[in-house]
């Protein structure tokens, strides 16, 4: 039996995203060379460690052995290299931080650029999940640091409050909703939407919530990030979801109207949350007091 590093981070991978394609392409490696690597692990030991089905891929029993071990080999691994890399002038260490869609793209750009312009030696590998994914990942210690919305739970985890996040619907001026001054999802689900992404986390955190009334989000068209969704809006394509800090910093003359959402799920607020922040390797801890310095 032999599985590399490679194997190991392909395979925690894969148990992350849920699929063996998207577990490739976060490790960087074809689909065909990937497939080929987990089928190696498998005959090595003569068992499977991935159930595959349509949905996707989800560990056996072994699978869950594995997964495991791999998780604290890579960990001592990487905090060997950090450790001999203090006596370098070179890289030191690289924080591994999963972030909701909000998060990544309207609290974290700037925090993130100032941070690593005054840690030369700290680079931050930040990735796009949601919030439920983002807490089984730290629980698994699949990362050093997560911002999450307070809608999931966190039991086993550490938080600590970053940002307040309301959700709010955007309307075009011409829609038959207009008039109305209080919505609820369900009250919006008979209208088309703009909506992000599919593999965005925010787009399917919504399609979450819309299944939990009972209907499916009729999406017309995508848009490329929360600015991309209000641009639409304002032409009349249909109703859009976005954070109200996407409100606040818009400068263009605003030709839609903006109302709050009647869910308890949009008044949300986003955390910091690891799964020990003591423990944290001393690069992340650096990284957390720098985000919790600027949490408001």
């Amino acid at each position: 039996m032999h599985f590399d590093l490679v194997d190991l981070r392909l395979y925690l991978n894969c148990l992350q995203t849920g699929s063996i394609t998207a577990g490739a392409a976060l490790s960087h490696l074809s689909l065909a060379a990937a497939s080929a690597r987990i089928r190696a692990m498998e005959a090595a030991l003569g068992v499977e460690f991935l159930q595959r089905s349509r949905r996707g891929v989800s560990p056996t029993p072994a699978g869950q052995a594995l997964a495991q071990h791999a998780r604290l080999l890579l960990q001592q691994v990487e905090r060997m290299n950090h450790d001999l890399a203090e006596y370098a002038q070179g890289f030191k260490g690289q924080v591994r931080l999963l972030c909701n869609t909000a998060a990544l793209t309207e609290y974290l750009p700037e925090l993130l650029a100032d941070f690593v312009r005054l840690h030369p030696n700290i680079s931050v590998d930040q990735q796009e999940l949601t919030s439920l994914r983002i807490t089984h990942a730290l629980r698994q210690d699949a990362a050093d640091i997560g911002v999450i919305s307070n809608a999931v739970d966190t039991r086993g985890l550490q938080t600590r409050a970053f940002r307040d996040d309301p959700l709010v619907l955007a309307i075009p001026l011409e829609h038959p909703l207009i008039r109305i001054p209080a919505l609820r999802f369900g009250d919006t689900l008979s209208h088309p939407y703009v909506g992000l992404s599919a593999c965005s986390a925010l787009a399917v955190y919504l399609e979450e919530q819309a299944l939990h009334c009972g209907l499916r989000m009729q999406v017309r068209i995508r848009a490329e990030g929360f600015d991309g969704v209000l641009r639409m809006v304002a032409r009349g394509a249909g109703l859009g979801i976005v954070p109200k800090a996407t409100i606040e910093r818009w400068q263009a003359p605003r030709t839609f109207k903006v109302v709050s959402l009647n869910e308890p799920w949009a008044d949300r607020k986003l955390l910091l949350c690891a799964r020990s922040f003591e423990q944290l390797p001393s690069y992340a801890r650096t990284l957390l007091e720098a985000l919790s310095a600027n949490c408001c």
